[in-house]
C-alpha cells in the first residue's frame, strides 16, 4: 500500500512474549528479542542479509555451531578427498569464524565425542550409520555377550558389504562400527604413522579437529571474553532428546541464535538444525560454510528448507559483512 507515493511500514510481533521476533517491511526480521520496539536498534547488534530478508541478532545471544568437522570426516588419513567440507573450511576460517570473534559471536565447536556408557546404549540405527563386525560360521555365534567391539570378523559398510579379500586400499577401509579401532593411518601434516584410536571416541586421533580447524579453535579458547567452547555430542544431531549437553549450555548463556556449518549438511549439522528448530532456537544456515558428501541434490534441498521453511540462510561472506557494519 502506499501513501502519498511512499510504501506504507508494516510491522509485527511473532511469537510468545518470552520468545519472539519483530518484523518490519523496511528492516527485515529483529531476532533480538528487544521488548523496547521505539527508537534505533543498539550499535551492536548485526545485520545481515539473507537469500530471503535481512536479519537483525544480538551477538550476546548468537552463537557459529561448527558441527564435525573432524579427522575422520575430513582427513586424507581416511580416504576423504579434497570437496565440499574443505572448501566450507575455508570460508569458516576467512569469513565466518573471525566475523563472529569481532562481533562477540559464541563458537561452538560441536563434536562427535563418544564414551564406553554411550557406545553400550547406542540403538542399532545409528550404529549401522558407521559400519559393523559381521561373523562368519566358523567365527562363532553371536549371542547376548557379543554386544561389545570386536577384533574378529569382517568389517561391513551400512549396507553389509565387505571389503574384498586382499584390498588395502584406504577408499575401500570400511569400519566396524562406532568405538572400534580405526588401526594405524598416515598422518598427512606429518607424514608420520599414527594411532587413529577408536572411532569417533573422545580424544582420539580420528576425532580430533581437522588442522587448520583446530588451530583455529585452540585461538579461540585463549579468548578472555566469551572464548570457543567444545561441545560432545553422541548422536547425528547435538539437539536430539529431551535435553543435550549443547542445549544445557545454550540455555545457561541465554543463546537463542544459532548460525549453523559444519559437515554433512543433510545429516549432522541438518539434524541439529531442525531439532533446535523445533526447540523454537532461531536457525541460520551458513550455506558455503557446511558441505556434505551427498549427491548435490541433498545440500540444495536442505539450503532451500533452511530458507523457507526453518529459518534463514545466507553465507560466510555476507555475515562478516553484517559484522563489518556494526555501529554504522
Amino acid at each position: 500500500m502506499a501513501t502519498n507515493g511512499e510504501t506504507k511500514h508494516e510491522h509485527a510481533v511473532i511469537g510468545t512474549e518470552k520468545n519472539f521476533w519483530r518484523y518490519s517491511s523496511r528492516t527485515g526480521f529483529d531476532l533480538t528479542r528487544n521488548k523496547d520496539s521505539q527508537g534505533s536498534p543498539p550499535s551492536s547488534n548485526v545485520t545481515v542479509e539473507t537469500k530471503t530478508t535481512p536479519i537483525t541478532v544480538d551477538p550476546a545471544k548468537s552463537a557459529l555451531v561448527i558441527i564435525d568437522m573432524q579427522n575422520f570426516f575430513l582427513s586424507e588419513a581416511f580416504g576423504r578427498k579434497k570437496g565440499g567440507g574443505h572448501a566450507a573450511l575455508e570460508q569458516l576460517v576467512e569469513h565466518a569464524v573471525p566475523a563472529a570473534r569481532k562481533a562477540g559471536i559464541r563458537v561452538i565447536w560441536l563434536n562427535w565425542g563418544l564414551t564406553d556408557a554411550e557406545i553400550s546404549a547406542m540403538p542399532p540405527a545409528v550404529t549401522r550409520s558407521f559400519g559393523f563386525d559381521m561373523l562368519n560360521d566358523e567365527e562363532g555365534k553371536i549371542d547376548g555377550n557379543t554386544f561389545e567391539a570386536k577384533t574378529i570378523g569382517s568389517a561391513a559398510n551400512k549396507h553389509g558389504n565387505t571389503t574384498l579379500p586382499g584390498d588395502s586400499s584406504k577408499s575401500q577401509r570400511y569400519y566396524k562400527g562406532l568405538g572400534s579401532e580405526c588401526g594405524i593411518v598416515e598422518d598427512p601434516s606429518t607424514g608420520k604413522e599414527i594411532d587413529a584410536g577408536r572411532l569417533l571416541m573422545r580424544d582420539a586421533w580420528n576425532s580430533a579437529l581437522y588442522p587448520p580447524l583446530d588451530k583455529a579453535y585452540k585461538e579461540g579458547t585463549q579468548i578472555e571474553l566469551r572464548p570457543d567452547v567444545w561441545i560432545h555430542k553422541n548422536r547425528m544431531s547435538g539437539m536430539w532428546g529431551a535435553k543435550t549437553e549443547c542445549e544445557d549450555f545454550l540455555e545457561k548463556e541465554g543463546i537463542n541464535t544459532l548460525f549453523f556449518t559444519g559437515v554433512n549438511t543433510d545429516q549432522c549439522v541438518g539434524g541439529t538444525l531442525t531439532d533446535s528448530f523445533s526447540k523454537g532456537y532461531d536457525c541460520i544456515l551458513l550455506n558455503d560454510g557446511a558441505a556434505t558428501s551427498s549427491p548435490d541434490y541433498a545440500q540444495q534441498c536442505f539450503e532451500f528448507n533452511a530458507a523457507n521453511t526453518f529459518g534463514f540462510a545466507t553465507t560466510c561472506k555476507a555475515l562478516a559483512d553484517g559484522v563489518g557494519k556494526m555501529g554504522s
